[in-house]
């Protein structure tokens, strides 16, 4: 057993697993806010239902995101002890403010949020959840800055008694091209994640003809949200994508599995074959358009595998510098398909939707529902392909994911605890999809619910009867 596997086997599991509630919260959160808002700019007690209803399943996730959250920041200095030493200095800014700022102001104004629904004045409650909103956004903003520094490393320099990058430029890392490519594509694909989830949920109430004048305008606003930020995924997804190709060439040319330089590339939309350039049985490519994506130019020359292992060798010394390709392809794949078919869900509900009608067919409800799932696939593959096509690489370029690893962590050590979190987060993920279908299911409160309670008779008020309105 190597220690270097079981600790990778690790973090992809953990990260994955909390990418999951990530987008979510992101997206979740704006769209809870907007729905306050058009209750107080209406009055409608509709829109009030519905805050409350996607407010508490947003609480859910939000809780959810918090624990596997931690468990992130616990393994570095655990299972990537030599990882941690040298990117230290780097990391510890963003990382920092994204703990000190960011978070604080998710969790301050989400508590003043939950508690202050009788408490504070309208407009003042509804700029809780945008403060949340923001701190969202925020949080991503400077955990994506890390992350784009391990795919590009800008304003530092090594210190040559230590061996430790040391920062030199913080606002270099914060305006890194990828961490600015990166930042919009995902967001964008967290309004998805937000979107479809919504739009999902709305739909399996509205196929039941249950609380119709609450989902119906929940379902809208999630298509809408969703047609919009599809839009934006696929523009921010190739202007990466074209950044990705400058930065890390050997990653695009196994996202295609071309092994031999192309002018023009072809982009191979399915292939059935070894994918180690020995042998395709079958394939479906569409002529020039890997060079659009990767130059922006339908005669522009990819570098193939072959060429770029051997650059490779020549600048860094000996090795493999491939990455596993059929795992870089597939998922590849997978995130793309995938968001082309939300940005399809999207438009098709909003024609079905217009002019205040409601879908007649039950098919149109399933599919609706079952779009709910494409949001995660796609961002859970976009996560594999963008971590895994970096390898062998922890930060790209200067430091190897095999001289990351925690030198005094044995590999039993290591496989308890790879085994133990799977089964703990196996769990988790029970109670979760438990809360969450129990609480979907159970629909918006009613309008007495969501009625303020009458005016006391006295100066004096009961806190127990004012917080049962909280939720």
């Amino acid at each position: 057993m190597d220690p270097v596997d079981i600790a990778r086997w690790q973090f992809g599991i953990t990260t994955v697993y909390h990418f999951l509630f990530v987008p979510l919260t992101i997206g979740l959160s704006a769209l809870v806010a907007g729905l306050e808002t058009a209750w107080i700019r209406t009055g409608r007690t509709a829109y009030l239902r519905a805050t409350k209803f996607w407010g508490k399943l947003f609480l859910i996730n939000f809780a959810m995101g918090i624990v596997t959250g931690i468990v992130q920041e616990f393994q570095f200095g655990m299972n990537w002890s030599d990882y941690s030493r040298f990117v230290g200095d780097v990391f510890g800014a963003p990382l920092a403010i994204e703990g000190l700022l960011a978070f604080f102001v998710e969790s301050t104004f989400l508590g003043l949020w939950i508690f202050g629904w009788d408490r504070l004045p309208k407009p003042l409650h509804v700029m809780c959840m945008w403060l949340v909103s923001i701190g969202t956004v925020l949080s991503a903003f400077f955990i994506l800055s890390a992350n784009s520094w391990m795919q590009h490393p800008v304003g530092y320099r090594i210190d040559e008694e230590t061996g430790r990058a040391v920062l030199t430029d913080f606002w270099a890392v914060l305006t890194n091209p990828t961490h600015l490519a990166a930042f919009p594509h995902t967001i964008t694909a967290a309004f998805v994640t937000g979107g479809l989830f919504m739009a999902g949920v709305s739909a399996w109430h509205l196929a039941r003809r249950k609380n119709v004048e609450v989902f119906r305008p929940s379902l809208k606003l999630a298509l809408a949200v969703t047609a919009v930020a599809s839009i934006g995924v696929a523009i921010s997804g190739d202007h990466l994508g074209k950044v990705m190709t400058e930065q890390q060439p050997m990653k695009m040319a196994a996202a295609e599995a071309i092994y031999e330089t192309e002018r023009p590339a072809g982009f191979s939309v399915f292939t059935v074959g070894t994918l180690d350039g020995d042998e395709e049985i079958f394939g479906i490519k569409v002529p020039a358009v890997l060079s659009f994506l990767a130059t922006g130019s339908f005669d522009g020359e990819v570098q193939g595998i072959n060429d770029l292992q051997a650059d490779a060798e020549a600048t860094y010394g000996p090795g493999d510098y491939r990455p596993a390709i059929p795992v870089v392809y597939w998922n590849f794949r997978i995130m793309v398909g995938a968001g082309f078919l939300t940005a399809l869900v999207s438009l098709g509900g909003l024609w079905l939707l217009r002019r205040g009608r409601l879908p007649s067919s039950p098919w149109a409800y399933r599919i609706g529902m079952l779009s709910l799932t494409l949001p995660f696939i796609a961002n859970s593959a976009g996560w594999i392909f963008t971590e895994m096509g970096r390898q062998p690489w922890s930060v790209f370029g200067v430091l190897k994911t095999s001289a990351s690893v925690s030198p005094a962590v044995g590999a039993g050590s290591m496989l308890v605890s790879v085994v133990s979190l799977t089964a703990l987060y196996g769990v988790l993920m029970v109670i979760e999809a438990g809360l969450m279908l129990k609480y979907a299911k159970a629909g918006p409160p009613s309008e007495d619910e969501v009625l303020p309670p009458p005016a006391a008779d006295d100066d004096d008020s009961d806190p127990e009867r004012s917080l049962a309105f909280a939720y």
